[in-house]
């Protein structure tokens, strides 16, 4: 593919792309008041677009009481005053087109907060009201309907999946309480979602990521759940593909994307999500979620494009986001896969050794066919973030009865100048979550100047990935190897390999290093936990 081909004007620009995710909160300041805000992104627009990213996804900006970091949304029509308005808004997706960067928000269609009209009027309205019918109202079971109608385990374990009301009935939520589940089997609610999707393209939007796209439509019957039997009661039902036609019908209108969060163990089951006239895309999170492990990751990987090849998707790579152990913490540790039931308070880590393999896994990925996601801080080698217990704001933390650190270590604000108070991501106010002492190494400004940075790393990288021809979408090649390199080729001449070994790999004699993540030994050679890019 020709770097031409990436242009805004390319319509499958979205096949090759390189997206950023801004978690607006905690991206940039720009009101000073400690919360990020539009104001902030579209002051730091020339830095985005001298990393050389495609596009920018935005976690949701909505009206929200952030119950659950803005994923509660009470109207999708909105923005949250922290963060702007709608105004700002419309100036930032044009202002980004403007500097070759589309937008991507993100929907959250399987719940709403229990602050959004349509929740309030239910429970105003009482038991077998219309407006309950939105909703999954039930009665209890037991003698007085003291019991949840059902036993359907909630998306954050150990916590209830259903809550009474006064009157009392019960309602589901598979999230926290104050995220009331949708009845998707309701026609108002399709008709509502797809009016919000024509609301956002009408203002230039580009993409929509579809938050727990495979929750959305429930047993009617609301059995309870047996582990095993299919189909699942809610997660990954027929019923779903239907939606996501009717969804597709309305972005081939206005030449808009999908990409899907869709966690599936079932190779075939996930790739009919990707159908042509389905999503165009959906998160890889099975090669997030693989150790540091060179035959972990080549089963990924092949997996992966195997998977995608009968519907012809392009892949996505993905190794963390706003709900995942940071990716420099993660590789610095001894279990350097991920599992949400895993993570504990205290868990030692090498950030030396984070940090030398999440330089060459941000190769590796940026090398694979496909399109890939970048969380914001990863061009900045972020560790993640450990917080005092007493500012931990995740509901994940105190759903798990303390047990889980949470999400809130992904999540600490960026830092931007290491001079600056609060590392210039606000100048007056304390920031919403506390910075770590010591993070002015990894500024913004601080790295910008050094050869040698992460920062350095992702911007050669990203602009080596725009101008040669066969990186993006398109085939790869494995190269005879030792199991402990993955080696590959991609287009007529370009090589990677990432080390994974202990022993240092000769790299072929008559090769042109392009890029490399660290330096080579004193023989030439690729050292362990070490990345490049060659012209071969």
């Amino acid at each position: 593919m020709e770097a031409s081909l990436k242009e805004p004007s390319d319509d499958d620009w979205w096949r090759s792309a390189a997206i950023y995710q801004i978690y607006v909160r905690s991206f940039a300041d720009g009101d000073g008041d400690g919360t990020g805000d539009l104001a902030g992104v579209r002051a730091r627009l020339p830095y985005l677009a001298e990393l050389g990213v495609d596009a920018l996804w935005f976690t949701p900006w909505y009206l929200s009481p952030f119950a659950d970091g803005g994923y509660d949304v009470a109207d999708y029509r909105s923005i949250d005053p922290a963060f702007g308005t709608l105004v700002e808004a419309e100036k930032l997706i044009s202002e980004a087109s403007e500097v070759g960067i589309r937008t991507i928000i993100d929907i959250v269609p399987n719940h709403v907060s229990d602050q959004h009209p349509w929740f309030r009027a239910a429970l105003t309205a009482g038991p077998g009201s219309p407006e309950r019918e939105l909703f999954h109202f039930r009665p209890g079971r037991g003698e007085h309907g003291e019991l949840p109608p059902n036993d359907w385990p909630s998306e954050f374990p150990g916590a209830p999946s259903w809550t009474r009301v006064p009157d009392g009935e019960w309602y589901l939520h598979l999230f926290t309480p104050e995220q009331p589940d949708l009845n998707w089997a309701h026609p108002e609610v399709r008709r509502e979602h797809e009016d919000v999707l024509r609301f956002w393209f009408e203002r230039g939007v580009a993409g929509v990521r579809i938050d727990s796209a495979a929750l959305l439509a429930k047993d009617p019957r609301l059995p309870d759940f047996v582990e095993g039997h299919d189909p699942h009661p809610f997660v990954d039902r027929d019923d779903l593909h239907d939606i996501y036609r009717s969804w597709r019908a309305v972005s081939d209108e206005y030449g808009a994307i999908f990409v899907g969060e869709v966690w599936l163990p079932d190779a075939e089951r996930f790739a009919r999500y990707l159908r042509p006239d389905e999503l165009h895309t959906a998160f890889n999170f099975d090669f997030l979620s693989r150790r540091w492990d060179a035959g972990e990751l080549r089963r990924s990987i092949d997996a992966t494009l195997t998977d995608h090849a009968p519907v012809g998707a392009p892949a996505t790579w993905v190794l963390c986001n706003h709900d995942v152990t940071r990716t420099v913490t993660r590789y610095g540790r001894g279990d350097t896969g991920f599992a949400f039931a895993a993570k504990r308070f205290g868990t030692p880590t090498d950030i030396a050794l984070g940090t030398r393999r999440a330089r060459a896994a941000a190769l590796l990925t940026l090398a694979l066919p496909g399109a890939v996601y970048l969380y914001q801080g990863e061009e900045l080698g972020l560790p993640e973030a450990e917080l005092p217990v007493d500012r931990i704001q995740d509901p994940m933390h105190f759903r798990s009865g303390g047990v889980d650190p949470g999400r809130d270590g992904c999540r600490a604000p960026l830092p931007w100048v290491a001079a600056a108070p609060n590392y210039g991501f606000c100048l007056r106010a304390e920031p919403w979550l506390p910075q770590p002492d010591g993070w002015a190494p990894y500024a913004a400004d601080v790295q910008a100047a050094d050869p040698g940075s992460m920062l350095t790393l992702y911007r050669r990288a990203l602009a080596l990935r725009r101008m040669e021809p066969g990186l993006g979408d398109g085939p790869m090649t494995w190269l005879d190897a030792p199991a402990a390199v993955l080696a590959f080729t991609r287009g007529d001449d370009l090589a990677c390999l990432v080390n994974l070994g202990d022993a240092a790999f000769e790299l072929p004699a008559s090769a042109e290093v392009l890029l490399e993540s660290g330096p080579l030994d004193d023989t030439g050679r690729l050292p362990q936990d070490t990345a490049v890019w060659l012209r071969i």
